[in-house]
């Protein structure tokens, strides 16, 4: 699905929005439209300045993009059996050709990220096949509407966990696509590292009812490296 460089009415006119819409909309963000809801586009700079800061240390809300969980003893068997290519390891993050990721969470949980251009049809088509009579032992976990989604990016990114998680993330500790299931600034989180070439980037999702609490501890953290939110754009995604 392509989205449009226009921007688009507040997020407040759609179904779907962010948990964190109202805090974004008074740091003078602008949104687009990305699969029926609005995203923050840019967070009170232009898209060029944003993705320069976004190499060093940025924040970026991606809640309202598509993603999807399955839990069960058979969850990944029917995964595996809808083309989902996952490996025997827990904690990993196993890429899909469109640019999903599928998170192995444990030997009876995925985790869903659609990818972040929101053109591929990997969370569409898992919810459109699943059912009762072949799921086989899984069943579907809303994640799109129970979790945030963030990105934190840069060279910073692994340093500003360290005063917040206890988890050590650098490069050479965390490997691409490896996951920690741990507590951030004492909230229960999944993390995962996936890199856009050579700018860091780890995911974080975690409760929806403290997304506010966490972009409030995220940002107080990044302080020290003149980290700043930014907007969707700042990723350079064609």
């Amino acid at each position: 699905m392509t989205h449009d460089s226009a921007i688009t009415p507040k997020p407040a006119a759609y179904a779907r929005r962010s948990f964190l819409y109202r805090v974004l909309e008074a740091a003078g963000a602008t949104f687009i439209e990305i699969d029926g809801a609005a995203v923050a586009a840019t967070v009170g700079g232009d898209a060029e300045s944003e993705a320069a800061r976004a190499r060093e240390l940025g924040l970026i809300d991606l809640t309202p993009l598509p993603r999807g969980g399955f839990k069960g003893h058979g969850a990944l068997d029917w995964l595996r059996r809808q083309g989902m290519t996952i490996g025997d390891a827990n904690n990993r993050a196993y890429p899909v050709d469109d640019g999903a990721l599928v998170l192995r969470l444990a030997d009876s949980e995925a985790l869903i990220l659609g990818d972040l251009a929101a053109t591929g049809d990997t969370c569409a088509r898992l919810e459109h096949e699943w059912s009762m009579e072949n799921a086989d032992g899984g069943y579907p976990v809303p994640r799109r509407s129970t979790n945030f989604w963030v990105l934190i990016t840069g060279r910073h990114a692994a340093a500003l966990f360290a005063k917040i998680c206890g988890v050590d993330l650098r490069p050479h500790k965390f490997a691409n696509h490896d996951i920690a299931q741990t507590s951030v600034a004492r909230i229960n989180t999944v993390i995962v590292r996936d890199d856009r070439g050579d700018l860091p980037v780890f995911h974080l999702l975690g409760d929806g009812a403290s997304a506010e609490y966490m972009w409030g501890c995220l940002l107080d953290a990044m302080k020290e490296f003149d980290g700043q939110p930014v907007g969707y754009l700042a990723l350079n995604i064609k």
